[in-house]
């Protein structure tokens, strides 16, 4: 089992697929035009799976596909078929517009789970957040993976003034329809213009959904980021991941692989360790990941701590959202 030095196991691997996207967020993404790693640079699917392969055998036993978007990878479904082959739960989370394309690769490889981004139930704020008319698309894509009999959570990133008052319209979705929505705290990296007025926090989210409906608290998830809630008689539930006004950083049993094969051991941690470039030089990769996981912070990087109002985003040393996976 890989563990840090404040004791805490790392069983659960996201794998970035590629820094490439077909829509253009800006809270990810810093800019319309980006420059994407070249293809040579990221890990090829064989080097996908060997990697997973030895984190599987130090103890991981769940690994979550992640990007940019997983799916605008022309060999997605390769490496979801590799993967399967490990004894670990597999999971997704994308943005849901490629998802038609994919329903073979995604039912074959036995995922029962996915994590479908979506940030709004207006196709008009819709387009102006991803800067692509893709709603439609990815509504109709949810509805295809619950029939499927696949479990969906939706992931939302609240921003004042942005979609903040959309979020008791995502709590009566969860009525009729089985969906789990999963509300973000709007997190600052590098590009993405973030300012701590433009969070809305899990208090105030539960305060604005409290006006509308009554709530009752779940149990969480061992290691879960998210504080669950379900309003009686939903067929679905709601959550809040509140990472900035609450974090949760003593249960992380996370690492992050990025696309082009560095280890990072939180998300919002500065250093990296590239296990691709040893890969490729033959070197012994154990030791590399090992060693990074006992360097990892408490808490949140080692960045920052204390309440967010004070902190600027210009001080941190990260990359921008895109390129560490979501």
């Amino acid at each position: 089992m890989l563990s840090d030095s404040f004791g805490r196991a790392h069983n659960y691997l996201r794998i970035s697929l590629t820094d490439n996207c077909n829509l253009r967020c800006f809270y990810c993404m810093p800019e319309e035009e980006y420059d994407f790693t070249p293809p040579s640079r990221l890990m090829q699917a064989k080097e996908i799976v060997e990697l997973a392969g030895l984190f599987a055998r130090l103890g991981v036993d769940k690994i979550r596909l992640t990007g940019g978007e997983p799916l605008v990878r022309k060999d997605a479904g390769t490496v979801l078929a590799g993967l399967s082959k490990l004894p670990v739960t597999l999971t997704m989370t994308t943005n849901g517009t490629r998802l038609h394309e994919f329903e073979g690769a995604v039912r074959d490889s036995g995922m029962r789970s996915l994590n479908i981004s979506l940030d709004t139930l207006q196709a008009r704020t819709f387009l102006h957040i991803t800067r692509r008319d893709l709603f439609n698309v990815v509504m109709d894509n949810i509805d295809r993976t619950l029939a499927l009999g696949i479990r969906v959570r939706v992931n939302a990133v609240i921003m004042k003034g942005v979609n903040d008052g959309e979020l008791s319209d995502f709590v009566a979705w969860t009525r009729d329809t089985p969906v789990h929505v999963r509300f973000i705290e709007f997190m600052p990296f590098s590009g993405n213009r973030w300012t701590s007025n433009q969070v809305f926090t899990w208090k105030e989210m539960l305060g604005r959904i409290g006006e509308r409906f009554p709530f009752a608290r779940l149990d969480d998830e061992p290691n879960g980021t998210a504080k669950t809630y379900r309003v009686p008689g939903h067929a679905g539930t709601f959550s809040v991941i509140s990472t900035m006004s609450a974090p949760f950083c003593g249960t992380c049993n996370r690492l992050r692989l990025t696309a082009d094969g560095k280890l990072k051991n939180c998300l919002f941690s500065a250093g990296e360790t590239d296990l691709l470039g040893a890969l490729r030089q033959g070197q012994d990769v154990e030791p590399l990941i090992r060693e990074s996981v006992l360097g990892k912070a408490e808490r949140l990087g080692g960045q920052f701590d204390g309440p967010f109002e004070g902190l600027h985003a210009e001080t941190l040393h990260n990359r921008s959202m895109i390129t560490i996976g979501g």
